[in-house]
């Protein structure tokens, strides 16, 4: 009981500033309100609902690979398909060597989505809100890209359906179309943090939808992606040999044809099939972790300023 003259509220305990008033400590609060892995299932599941209420976007990125799928097969079938198997062999079709290329462009299409889809918060300042939360910064990116790579992988497996029933055939079943699902989504990991970084530093739509572009065209045609090197021009099989898609392509390749179809890295340590693709999937975890921790570091140092 408070004595007469004594002002009631003096008796409550002092405020701690880190946790409130102007000089709250942000990391302070967040540690004591989330957890990370609440905050990544957030992120996760507002950028799915996300993607359902504007599904074009989606058709869009999925609609493109289609087309090339179907339209390489029909209109550069026999003429590639005689350089593909005059190199591999002619047990090889060209449906089935053409899928795993799509898979990845697949993953390229969709990953330039998600910096579009970051720039768009910020232009209508949902993304300055995220910033004075007390989230985790990067699990807000975790969350992001977690729910982006679960539909790079839906896409991805709707391709290799669509593959089978042009008559494609993946040599190493249902194990394999896991894991050209899996290389596929790896592989996908660096773009997606390229486009995000694009979209912090330029905080524009057309830019970053611009540099995705000028980069993924490039990037598919000059790699092993539609022929096989012996085939290509000598410049173009230089600049293919430091190609991330030829890394992607050739793992997701060699699980589709069952055997190491790997030509910018000679291994042979683990024999046969996956000679081709652990060194694919070891350059793309190393790619991806790279351009990752970037992404994550511009997101962390952001300021409600630099996004208005």
């Amino acid at each position: 009981m408070s004595t007469p003259g004594t002002d009631a509220a003096s008796e409550e305990p002092d405020a701690d500033p880190t946790t409130t008033g102007p000089d709250a400590d942000p990391d302070a609060i967040r540690l004591s309100t989330n957890s990370f892995a609440g905050d990544v299932w957030v992120n996760f599941k507002r950028w799915n609902l996300k993607a359902v209420r504007n599904p074009f976007v989606l058709v869009v990125s999925l609609v493109q690979p289609i087309i090339f799928l179907l339209l390489f097969t029909e209109v550069f079938g026999n003429v590639a398909g005689g350089a593909v198997r005059g190199t591999l062999g002619p047990g090889v079709s060209y449906e089935s060597y053409l899928v795993p290329a799509i898979a990845v462009q697949v993953s390229l299409a969709a990953a330039v989505t998600s910096g579009v889809g970051l720039v768009n918060d910020i232009e209508n300042g949902m993304f300055e809100k995220v910033l004075v939360s007390p989230m985790n910064r990067t699990a807000v990116f975790v969350g992001k890209t977690a729910a982006e790579l679960f539909r790079i992988a839906v896409q991805i497996a709707i391709i290799l359906g669509l593959g089978v029933v042009i008559g494609a055939g993946i040599e190493t079943g249902v194990v394999g179309a896991v894991g050209i699902v899996a290389v596929g989504v790896l592989f996908s990991l660096w773009f997606v943090a390229l486009s995000n970084s694009l979209a912090v530093l330029t905080r524009d739509q057309e830019s970053t939808i611009i540099g995705g572009n000028l980069l993924q065209f490039p990037l598919l045609f000059l790699s092993s992606a539609f022929l096989p090197l012996e085939a290509l021009p000598d410049w173009i099989q230089t600049f293919a040999r430091v190609n991330p898609v030829t890394y992607g392509v050739d793992a997701a390749r060699s699980l589709m044809l069952d055997r190491d179809v790997m030509t910018v890295i000679d291994v042979t340590a683990f024999g046969g099939t996956l000679d081709g693709v652990v060194p694919g999937v070891a350059v793309l975890a190393g790619l991806g972790l790279g351009l990752g921790t970037v992404a994550v570091v511009l997101l962390s140092r952001a300021t409600s300023a630099d996004v208005k």
